[in-house]
Protein backbone atom coordinates (compact mmCIF):
# COMPACT_ATOMS: atom_id res chain seq x y z
CA UNK A 1 0.00 0.00 0.00
CA UNK A 2 1.56 3.45 -0.42
CA UNK A 3 1.39 6.10 1.02
CA UNK A 4 0.55 9.97 -0.48
CA UNK A 5 3.26 12.19 -0.12
CA UNK A 6 1.23 14.29 1.88
CA UNK A 7 0.66 11.36 4.31
CA UNK A 8 4.44 11.14 4.39
CA UNK A 9 5.04 13.99 5.27
CA UNK A 10 2.74 13.97 8.17
CA UNK A 11 4.86 10.87 9.25
CA UNK A 12 8.21 12.42 8.84
CA UNK A 13 6.84 15.37 11.16
CA UNK A 14 5.44 13.08 13.80
CA UNK A 15 8.53 10.91 14.20
CA UNK A 16 10.88 14.08 14.42
CA UNK A 17 8.48 15.44 17.06
CA UNK A 18 8.49 11.95 18.88
CA UNK A 19 12.46 12.25 18.53
CA UNK A 20 12.19 15.67 19.37
CA UNK A 21 10.19 15.11 22.68
CA UNK A 22 11.61 12.06 23.71
CA UNK A 23 15.49 14.23 23.82
CA UNK A 24 13.68 16.95 26.28
CA UNK A 25 12.78 14.27 27.99
CA UNK A 26 16.45 12.93 28.15
CA UNK A 27 17.42 16.11 28.66
CA UNK A 28 15.45 16.62 32.03
CA UNK A 29 16.21 13.09 33.24
CA UNK A 30 20.04 14.50 32.69
CA UNK A 31 19.19 17.24 34.89
CA UNK A 32 17.58 15.49 37.50
CA UNK A 33 20.61 12.94 37.95
CA UNK A 34 22.61 16.16 38.08
CA UNK A 35 20.57 18.00 40.99
CA UNK A 36 20.96 14.60 43.19
CA UNK A 37 24.34 14.15 42.82
CA UNK A 38 24.63 18.17 43.68
CA UNK A 39 25.99 19.48 40.08
CA UNK A 40 24.04 22.13 40.29
CA UNK A 41 26.21 24.16 37.03
CA UNK A 42 25.49 20.93 35.37
CA UNK A 43 21.78 20.45 36.03
CA UNK A 44 20.99 24.45 35.10
CA UNK A 45 22.93 23.84 31.91
CA UNK A 46 20.93 21.14 30.88
CA UNK A 47 17.90 22.51 31.83
CA UNK A 48 18.55 25.55 29.86
CA UNK A 49 19.05 22.60 27.05
CA UNK A 50 15.41 20.62 27.58
CA UNK A 51 13.80 23.92 27.18
CA UNK A 52 15.48 24.63 23.81
CA UNK A 53 14.60 21.17 22.76
CA UNK A 54 10.46 21.66 24.01
CA UNK A 55 11.02 19.89 27.18
CA UNK A 56 7.56 20.29 29.81
CA UNK A 57 7.66 24.36 31.23
CA UNK A 58 6.31 23.24 34.31
CA UNK A 59 8.97 20.32 35.14
CA UNK A 60 11.40 22.44 33.86
CA UNK A 61 10.55 25.18 36.42
CA UNK A 62 10.13 23.04 39.09
CA UNK A 63 13.46 21.58 38.85
CA UNK A 64 15.40 24.64 38.67
CA UNK A 65 13.67 25.78 41.34
CA UNK A 66 14.97 23.18 43.48
CA UNK A 67 18.79 24.02 41.84
CA UNK A 68 18.30 27.10 43.19
CA UNK A 69 16.62 25.98 46.28
CA UNK A 70 20.23 23.99 47.00
CA UNK A 71 22.05 27.22 46.08
CA UNK A 72 20.03 29.07 48.93
CA UNK A 73 19.16 31.43 46.23
CA UNK A 74 15.72 31.53 47.54
CA UNK A 75 14.09 34.55 45.42
CA UNK A 76 15.06 32.55 42.49
CA UNK A 77 13.77 29.45 43.53
CA UNK A 78 10.65 30.90 44.45
CA UNK A 79 10.11 32.84 41.45
CA UNK A 80 10.79 29.34 39.55
CA UNK A 81 8.38 27.12 41.47
CA UNK A 82 5.75 29.78 41.44
CA UNK A 83 5.67 29.27 37.74
CA UNK A 84 5.85 25.53 37.96
CA UNK A 85 2.38 26.03 39.85
CA UNK A 86 0.93 28.52 37.30
CA UNK A 87 1.53 25.88 34.65
CA UNK A 88 0.65 23.17 36.32
CA UNK A 89 -1.99 23.72 39.20
CA UNK A 90 -2.90 20.14 39.77
CA UNK A 91 0.58 19.15 40.91
CA UNK A 92 1.48 18.40 44.58
CA UNK A 93 4.68 18.16 44.37
CA UNK A 94 5.20 21.52 42.68
CA UNK A 95 2.39 23.17 45.81
CA UNK A 96 5.22 21.26 48.27
CA UNK A 97 8.32 22.57 46.33
CA UNK A 98 6.53 26.20 46.38
CA UNK A 99 5.80 26.28 50.03
CA UNK A 100 9.16 25.19 51.05
CA UNK A 101 11.17 28.30 48.67
CA UNK A 102 8.20 30.08 50.43
CA UNK A 103 9.40 29.19 53.89
CA UNK A 104 13.07 29.45 53.78
CA UNK A 105 12.40 32.68 51.87
CA UNK A 106 10.32 33.72 55.13
CA UNK A 107 12.52 32.72 57.56
CA UNK A 108 14.66 35.72 56.35
CA UNK A 109 12.24 38.21 55.83
CA UNK A 110 10.87 41.42 58.20
CA UNK A 111 8.33 40.86 60.53
CA UNK A 112 5.23 41.62 57.96
CA UNK A 113 6.40 40.29 55.01
CA UNK A 114 7.29 36.62 57.11
CA UNK A 115 3.50 36.82 57.90
CA UNK A 116 2.13 37.30 54.57
CA UNK A 117 5.05 34.51 53.02
CA UNK A 118 3.84 32.41 56.20
CA UNK A 119 0.53 32.09 55.10
CA UNK A 120 1.22 31.00 51.77
CA UNK A 121 3.79 28.56 52.79
CA UNK A 122 0.47 27.03 55.05
CA UNK A 123 -2.07 27.07 51.31
CA UNK A 124 0.76 25.61 49.07
CA UNK A 125 1.56 22.73 51.81
CA UNK A 126 -2.15 22.46 52.15
CA UNK A 127 -2.84 22.37 48.63
CA UNK A 128 0.18 19.81 48.03
CA UNK A 129 -1.62 17.36 50.13
CA UNK A 130 -5.37 17.81 49.45
CA UNK A 131 -4.24 17.01 45.34
CA UNK A 132 -2.21 13.65 46.71
CA UNK A 133 -3.39 12.65 50.05
CA UNK A 134 -1.25 9.77 50.27
CA UNK A 135 1.93 12.43 49.35
CA UNK A 136 4.03 11.46 52.62
CA UNK A 137 6.85 14.16 52.22
CA UNK A 138 3.95 17.19 51.83
CA UNK A 139 2.27 15.89 54.98
CA UNK A 140 5.78 15.71 56.88
CA UNK A 141 6.33 19.06 55.72
CA UNK A 142 2.83 20.60 56.29
CA UNK A 143 2.57 19.21 59.98
CA UNK A 144 6.00 20.54 60.90
CA UNK A 145 4.37 24.36 59.46
CA UNK A 146 1.52 23.25 62.06
CA UNK A 147 3.70 22.13 64.80
CA UNK A 148 5.91 25.50 64.06
CA UNK A 149 3.64 27.86 63.24
CA UNK A 150 1.07 30.13 65.48
CA UNK A 151 -2.58 29.90 65.39
CA UNK A 152 -2.92 33.27 63.97
CA UNK A 153 -1.65 31.93 60.81
CA UNK A 154 -3.26 28.82 60.77
CA UNK A 155 -0.74 26.46 63.16
CA UNK A 156 -1.45 24.61 66.27
CA UNK A 157 -0.58 21.63 67.72
CA UNK A 158 -4.44 19.53 66.99
CA UNK A 159 -3.59 20.36 63.59
CA UNK A 160 0.05 18.80 63.86
CA UNK A 161 -1.17 15.82 65.66
CA UNK A 162 -3.99 15.27 62.76
CA UNK A 163 -0.98 15.42 60.45
CA UNK A 164 0.35 12.85 62.39
CA UNK A 165 -2.54 10.32 62.53
CA UNK A 166 -2.90 10.68 58.71
CA UNK A 167 1.14 9.69 58.88
CA UNK A 168 0.37 6.51 60.77
CA UNK A 169 -1.40 5.02 57.94
CA UNK A 170 1.27 5.95 55.12
CA UNK A 171 5.01 6.01 56.79
CA UNK A 172 4.62 5.33 60.80
CA UNK A 173 8.66 6.33 61.53
CA UNK A 174 7.34 10.12 59.76
CA UNK A 175 4.46 10.49 62.21
CA UNK A 176 6.59 9.36 64.82
CA UNK A 177 9.02 11.77 64.57
CA UNK A 178 6.52 14.59 64.01
CA UNK A 179 5.10 13.34 67.44
CA UNK A 180 8.87 13.53 68.79
CA UNK A 181 8.81 17.08 67.89
CA UNK A 182 5.92 18.53 69.37
CA UNK A 183 6.63 16.15 72.96
CA UNK A 184 10.13 18.00 73.08
CA UNK A 185 8.10 21.50 72.16
CA UNK A 186 6.36 20.46 75.94
CA UNK A 187 9.22 19.44 77.37
CA UNK A 188 8.23 15.82 77.71
CA UNK A 189 11.99 14.76 76.71
CA UNK A 190 10.88 11.20 77.93
CA UNK A 191 7.56 11.17 75.80
CA UNK A 192 10.16 12.38 72.82
CA UNK A 193 12.90 9.65 73.19
CA UNK A 194 9.95 7.30 72.68
CA UNK A 195 8.70 8.44 69.83
CA UNK A 196 12.32 8.59 68.01
CA UNK A 197 12.76 5.06 69.14
CA UNK A 198 9.50 3.84 67.63
CA UNK A 199 10.60 6.03 64.63
CA UNK A 200 13.30 3.81 64.63
CA UNK A 201 12.11 0.72 65.26
CA UNK A 202 9.63 1.68 62.40
CA UNK A 203 11.86 3.07 59.45
CA UNK A 204 12.38 1.41 56.18
CA UNK A 205 15.72 3.25 56.65
CA UNK A 206 17.00 3.28 59.92
CA UNK A 207 20.28 4.76 59.08
CA UNK A 208 17.75 8.29 59.01
CA UNK A 209 16.29 7.42 62.50
CA UNK A 210 19.47 6.75 64.76
CA UNK A 211 20.30 10.53 63.31
CA UNK A 212 17.58 11.94 64.54
CA UNK A 213 18.10 10.21 67.95
CA UNK A 214 21.31 10.87 67.94
CA UNK A 215 20.49 14.88 67.72
CA UNK A 216 17.72 14.60 70.25
CA UNK A 217 20.72 13.24 72.42
CA UNK A 218 23.01 16.24 71.71
CA UNK A 219 20.48 18.66 72.46
CA UNK A 220 20.13 16.87 76.18
CA UNK A 221 23.71 16.32 76.82
CA UNK A 222 23.62 12.99 76.61
CA UNK A 223 27.04 12.93 74.29
CA UNK A 224 27.87 9.26 74.98
CA UNK A 225 24.45 7.87 73.46
CA UNK A 226 24.74 10.35 71.03
CA UNK A 227 28.40 8.93 69.30
CA UNK A 228 26.83 5.51 70.05
CA UNK A 229 23.89 6.04 68.00
CA UNK A 230 26.17 7.56 64.94
CA UNK A 231 27.95 4.97 64.60
CA UNK A 232 25.08 2.59 64.35
CA UNK A 233 24.10 5.17 61.66
CA UNK A 234 27.64 4.43 59.56
CA UNK A 235 26.90 0.71 60.31
CA UNK A 236 22.96 0.50 58.85
CA UNK A 237 24.31 3.06 55.86
CA UNK A 238 26.20 0.57 55.03
CA UNK A 239 23.66 -1.40 54.47
CA UNK A 240 21.43 0.80 53.13
CA UNK A 241 22.29 2.53 49.28
CA UNK A 242 19.33 4.81 50.00
CA UNK A 243 20.40 6.03 53.13
CA UNK A 244 23.18 7.93 52.06
CA UNK A 245 21.57 11.39 53.41
CA UNK A 246 21.91 9.96 57.11
CA UNK A 247 25.88 10.41 56.51
CA UNK A 248 25.37 13.67 55.78
CA UNK A 249 23.39 14.49 58.38
CA UNK A 250 24.91 12.41 61.07
CA UNK A 251 28.26 14.09 60.48
CA UNK A 252 26.79 17.62 60.83
CA UNK A 253 25.45 16.35 64.63
CA UNK A 254 29.08 15.82 65.42
CA UNK A 255 30.20 18.82 64.21
CA UNK A 256 27.43 20.65 66.16
CA UNK A 257 29.00 18.84 69.23
CA UNK A 258 32.44 19.74 68.69
CA UNK A 259 32.64 15.65 68.72
CA UNK A 260 34.98 12.89 66.87
CA UNK A 261 35.88 15.47 63.57
CA UNK A 262 37.76 11.83 61.92
CA UNK A 263 34.12 9.87 62.45
CA UNK A 264 32.75 13.07 60.88
CA UNK A 265 35.23 13.63 58.39
CA UNK A 266 34.35 9.41 57.26
CA UNK A 267 31.16 10.34 57.21
CA UNK A 268 31.08 12.82 54.79
CA UNK A 269 33.70 11.21 52.82
CA UNK A 270 31.75 7.89 52.39
CA UNK A 271 28.60 9.71 51.46
CA UNK A 272 30.10 11.54 48.77
CA UNK A 273 31.96 8.35 47.64
CA UNK A 274 28.58 6.35 47.46
CA UNK A 275 25.62 6.06 45.18
CA UNK A 276 23.23 7.66 47.18
CA UNK A 277 23.47 11.20 46.76
CA UNK A 278 20.48 13.76 46.98
CA UNK A 279 19.52 17.11 46.71
CA UNK A 280 18.76 16.72 50.53
CA UNK A 281 22.32 16.89 51.19
CA UNK A 282 23.77 18.78 48.34
CA UNK A 283 27.22 17.26 47.18
CA UNK A 284 29.31 21.09 47.38
CA UNK A 285 27.97 21.48 50.43
CA UNK A 286 29.53 18.11 51.23
CA UNK A 287 33.00 18.89 50.12
CA UNK A 288 32.41 22.45 52.15
CA UNK A 289 31.99 20.78 55.30
CA UNK A 290 34.63 18.33 54.54
CA UNK A 291 37.04 20.73 53.86
CA UNK A 292 36.52 22.67 57.45
CA UNK A 293 36.89 19.49 59.44
CA UNK A 294 40.36 18.55 56.85
CA UNK A 295 41.54 21.77 58.50
CA UNK A 296 40.69 20.86 61.78
CA UNK A 297 42.49 17.62 61.79
CA UNK A 298 45.45 19.42 59.74
CA UNK A 299 45.18 18.36 56.49
CA UNK A 300 45.22 21.45 54.92
CA UNK A 301 46.43 20.08 51.01
CA UNK A 302 43.30 17.83 51.52
CA UNK A 303 41.21 20.97 52.38
CA UNK A 304 42.07 23.18 49.33
CA UNK A 305 41.07 20.38 47.07
CA UNK A 306 37.45 20.00 48.84
CA UNK A 307 37.02 23.40 48.22
CA UNK A 308 37.75 23.15 44.76
CA UNK A 309 35.49 20.76 44.16
CA UNK A 310 32.43 22.40 45.89
CA UNK A 311 33.50 25.48 43.82
CA UNK A 312 33.57 23.11 40.30
CA UNK A 313 29.90 21.80 41.01
CA UNK A 314 28.16 24.97 42.05
CA UNK A 315 30.20 28.17 41.16
CA UNK A 316 27.21 30.86 42.64
CA UNK A 317 26.76 29.07 46.05
CA UNK A 318 28.09 31.89 48.10
CA UNK A 319 30.10 29.37 50.92
CA UNK A 320 31.87 28.22 48.10
CA UNK A 321 32.84 31.45 46.57
CA UNK A 322 34.00 32.85 49.94
CA UNK A 323 36.50 29.66 49.91
CA UNK A 324 38.65 29.97 47.22
CA UNK A 325 41.34 31.20 49.03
Amino acid sequence: MKISSWSAGLLAGALALAVFGQGARDQLAAANAALQAGEADKALALLQSARVAGASPAEADNLECRVHYMLEQWDAAVHNCEQAVSLDSQNSNYHMWLGRSLGEKADRASFLSEYSLAKRVRTDFEEAVRLNPRNAEALANLGEFYREAPGVIGGGTAKAEGVAARLDKLEPARAHELRGRMAEERKDYDSAEKEYKQALASSAHPAIQWVTLANFYRQRGRLTEMESDLHSCVTAADRDKHAGVALFDGASVLTRANRDPALAAKMLENYLAGSSKTEDAPAFVAHLRLARLDDELGNGAAAQRERAEALALAHDFKPAQGSRH
